[in-house]
């Protein structure tokens, strides 16, 4: 919906005629497995004991917790720890971290990375301003791969532009999915130097897929994602920042690579959520292979 040409489309319009397609097919399947955040909860109630719904975003905003009270009946799941944290009282029924597929992000332990790499997209929270610091101060090329919404051209006008007029820093724009491995493989290190409670940040297991090890602020689910010293730096400020650029050449790129493997493939995401539909479903799943399920 993002990409639609189109003017003034609604995309509420759009979510609620899923969920009256869903509601309406809702006797075909054992589970329901949302990904709308509440949107749903009133339409679902009677069904509530056979969903799950996972929570994507940051859940800071003041009235949601009147709303999750309202209706406690349904499991969610989170996607880190952190992010349990704003509605530590809610009906939480796991936490499964995002997966990727490993095959889907070639990568070379013989590769020469050169420039540090940013790579999401351009707003206040994800910090580009830090990451320009940082590259300047460490004398380090700084390659910058990211969206600009229209919710932030105005951010990126007024904050980012003008510090892009310096030989270090290369503004590269939005790159698609058959660029990142590339992109990433080649950088010295992804900087995620972001200022809000990040509820995961699936850039940083991009990144380790790769095996770039990521330097991240202390923020969000940060911690939980990045093994310190082992897949990247988990730092409080800038001169740990900038230290920590010059650290990474120590740091193994094949061990980056075997924790991504280890902690954040598709498949352990997969058996993860198998897992936790057998028991909303009130049966086990086990011997019911993957590709089966799917």
């Amino acid at each position: 919906m993002r990409l639609d040409p189109a003017p003034l489309k609604s995309d509420l319009a759009a979510h609620l005629a899923l969920l009256h397609e869903v509601r309406r097919q809702a006797h075909r399947f054992d589970v329901l497995h949302f990904h709308t955040d509440l949107l749903h909860f009133p339409l679902f109630e009677e069904l509530a004991p056979r969903t799950v719904t996972t929570l994507h975003g940051c859940l800071d905003m003041t009235d949601l917790v009147d709303a999750y009270e309202r209706w406690p009946a349904y499991a969610l799941v989170s996607i880190s720890e952190r992010q349990r944290a704003f509605l530590p009282q809610a009906n939480w029924a796991a936490t499964i971290a995002h997966g990727l597929d490993p095959a889907a992000y070639p990568w070379s332990p013989a590769a020469e990375p050169g420039y540090l790499a940013f790579l999401g997209r351009i707003s206040p929270e994800k910090r580009p301003d830090r990451a320009i610091e940082i590259a300047k101060a460490a004398g380090i090329a700084l390659r910058i791969a990211a969206k600009v919404d229209p919710a932030d051209r105005e951010y990126f006008r007024r904050e980012i532009q003008p510090l892009l007029n310096d030989p270090l820093i290369e503004f590269v724009g939005e790159i698609g999915e058959a660029d990142k491995s590339a992109f990433l493989c080649g950088a010295r290190a992804l900087l995620f130097p972001i200022d809000w409670p990040e509820p995961f940040g699936l850039v940083m297991i991009e990144a380790m897929a790769c095996g770039t090890p990521v330097i991240g602020w202390r923020c969000g689910s940060v911690p939980e994602v990045v093994d310190d010293g082992v897949t990247g730096f988990v730092v409080d400020d800038m001169p740990a920042a900038i230290a920590a650029t010059r650290s990474v050449g120590t740091l193994c790129r094949r061990r980056v690579r075997e924790r991504f493997e280890a902690r954040f493939t598709a498949r352990t995401m997969a058996r993860n959520y198998l897992q936790l539909y057998g028991q909303l479903a009130g049966r086990s799943c086990r011997g019911r292979g993957i590709e089966e399920i799917a």
